[in-house]
């Protein structure tokens, strides 16, 4: 029986390869559907954490909606045994290695634009008006943000969540279903069995028959 775990950005990420409908409700109903009739056939079972759960259910204002108790009774809510769960000891000194690096990386674009900020309020009047000001802070606020979470989090596991994942289908011998690049690249790294979302889709299909 194959095992999958499920990260919460397949079914919100509409633009990914999953192709099971337009809309996250079409993606969740359609995939249920699915997921009854291979419980059915006993191919296949499938996994979320608990905080994966609730970051799933985070998105919704309305939790009780059919659409989202049908899915969620289909799936095997679990945390993984972290310790139970073995891993290589260089892994974990590539994940310190590249923190580290990340928050270098950081430190260098938060002195960059800093130095932007102050060249830009140089430039301009000093009886710039309130809303003008929050206005000009807010723009170099926002180009700050961006770039720091380019540098530090994307490609990266940012959140324990992420860890869940990577140590539950480990742990059950089950393919870690993401979109998420940190995730799938550092699910690798750990001797974790990922599976696209193409390739997850036509699975489920050729295990239908």
């Amino acid at each position: 029986m194959e095992r999958y775990v499920l990260d919460t950005n397949i079914f919100f990420n509409i633009s990914s390869d999953l192709n099971l409908g337009k809309t996250t409700k079409e993606v969740i109903v359609n995939l249920t559907s699915i997921i009854k009739k291979l419980k059915e056939k006993k191919k296949t079972e499938f996994f979320m954490p608990e905080a994966i759960v609730n970051e799933f259910l985070s998105f919704f204002d309305d939790k009780k909606q059919d659409f989202l108790t049908d899915f969620l009774s289909l799936i095997n809510v679990k945390n993984p045994s972290v310790d139970n769960v073995l891993f290589s000891g260089w892994v974990f000194y590539l994940l310190v290695d590249e923190a580290r690096k990340r928050a270098y990386r950081g430190l260098n674009i938060a002195e960059e634009e800093i130095i932007n900020a102050a060249w830009k309020f140089l430039a301009i009047k000093k009886d710039l008006s309130k809303k003008d000001f929050q206005l000009t802070v807010g723009e170099i606020i926002k180009r700050f943000r961006q770039r720091y979470r380019q540098a530090t989090r994307v490609g990266f596991l940012d959140s324990v969540a992420d860890l869940d994942l990577i140590v539950l289908a480990k742990e059950i011998d089950g393919f870690l279903v993401s979109t998420d690049e940190g995730v799938l690249s550092w699910g690798k790294i750990f001797g974790t069995k990922i599976i696209p979302a193409l390739v997850f889709r036509k699975r489920l299909e050729s295990l239908l028959g």
